[in-house]
């Protein structure tokens, strides 16, 4: 009997400690946050500005929702606060392509591992995320107040 590849063996641990930790995502926010600011579509999006602390708050919540620590919530706000806050503001598929394609890149930029595992999980994610946060409630003001933070593991999300 030989020994499967790692490839073949089911991924262990929370997608954050298969991407290198909470260091390796913040990491990740950075350079994905760079990439938006110099794509002449992305950069639309921050036109108004961002928080000083952006990546910071982006990265801790990337990370609790790929099963690291509830940074976010135990210190920023709730999940509700950040889907209001990307809601309403109409379709936009090419902005939604480009910021997955940054996202991708943003991997390699870093040096997250290349387990296909864990890219296809990290692009499912962040293709399903920027879906959420952007197109299920055309209006903030239908964002339900109690919206949990949604948790993704090695077979997605439950309950979204």
């Amino acid at each position: 009997m030989t020994n499967p590849s790692s490839a073949d063996r089911a991924p262990t641990g929370t997608v954050v400690e298969a991407m290198g930790g909470p260091a390796a995502v913040a990491a990740l926010a950075k350079a994905w946050h760079a990439r938006c600011l110099a794509d002449p579509i992305l950069a639309h999006a921050f036109h108004g500005g961002v928080h000083p602390d952006h990546t910071d708050r982006l990265a801790a919540y990337w990370c609790e929702q790929l099963g690291g620590p509830p940074g976010y919530t135990e210190v920023v706000g709730g999940h509700a606060d950040v889907v209001r806050m990307h809601s309403g503001n109409g379709p936009h598929e090419q902005m939604d392509g480009r910021a997955v394609a940054a996202f991708a890149a943003a991997l390699d930029d870093v040096g997250i591992p290349k387990e296909p595992a864990l890219r296809f999980e990290l692009i499912a994610w962040f293709t399903w995320a920027t879906a959420l946060l952007n197109h299920r409630w055309s209006d903030p003001s239908e964002v339900p107040a109690s919206l949990p933070m949604p948790r993704w593991d090695w077979g997605g999300t439950d309950g979204w």
